[in-house]
């Protein structure tokens, strides 16, 4: 499979009160096509920061970031917004739906940035919002909806573009067991259906969905393995 995601020599550093403080110390990682992995580590690890420069959040102090052989790294704020709309789908932990729209409005979102009609935005909000079994809540919004079905509604409105990846922060950490359980076999689905899933969690029960697992500690990635105890949801 070809790359997706490369990462050379990687550096973040905060600047609080003249201290220097590295986030992230020359991180070098590739992710392949279609992979699915989970980035793990405890709270300071360098994670979220990680995240947020392959989400295009964020841009490195140094170090070189290709996205589908683009050099993100040197893209400006505007050039970064094209790419956050068109290449990449994000789940985030609190949903993040707008909380006067309504399920569908919600999903359409990123199609009135990409420029696209409203029978577009419509037409393919609705198939995204059937695609996750919530074709009878199309109309509702988000204070209407369980924790469960708010987490469908942002995998849909995540997929809507087509992006060459999904990006998911925390996506179960508000979510009880059984309702989490379910959204993983979402993923799995959106995996199997060739996207690359990117899942950042600090939890190794969901840890153990990905087939790869990146560990990292202070900054730097200890670890990076093939995970041999897959959950799969059939």
């Amino acid at each position: 499979m070809p790359e997706i995601i490369s990462l050379e020599k990687i550096r973040k550093d905060y600047v609080l009160e003249k201290v220097v403080i590295p986030a992230l110390k020359e991180i070098s990682l590739t992710i392949h096509k279609n992979e699915y992995v989970a980035l793990m580590g405890p709270s300071g690890s360098g994670k979220s920061t990680l995240m947020n420069i392959i989400g295009a959040l964020d841009t490195p102090s140094s170090g070189k970031y290709l996205l589908n052989g683009n050099d993100v790294s040197v893209m400006t704020d505007n050039e970064l917004a094209v790419i956050r709309n068109k290449e990449i789908g994000f789940v985030f932990q609190t949903f993040n739906l707008m909380p006067r729209m309504t399920a569908l409005e919600n999903v359409a979102l990123p199609l009135i940035y990409a420029g696209k009609s409203k029978s577009y935005r419509d037409e393919k909000a609705t198939e995204m919002l059937n695609a996750v079994s919530l074709s009878d809540r199309m109309d509702h919004k988000p204070n209407e909806l369980s924790g469960g079905q708010k987490q469908r509604v942002a995998i849909a409105r995540a997929l809507v573009n087509n992006p060459s990846i999904i990006l998911a922060d925390e996506p179960t950490g508000n979510l009880d067991s059984k309702t989490s359980i379910e959204i993983m076999g979402i993923f799995d689905q959106i995996h199997r259906e060739g996207n690359t899933v990117i899942i950042v969690t600090h939890e190794e029960d969901i840890s153990l969905y990905a087939h790869r697992i990146v560990r990292l500690r202070d900054g730097l990635v200890y670890s990076d393995v093939v995970n041999d105890r897959r959950t799969v949801i059939a």
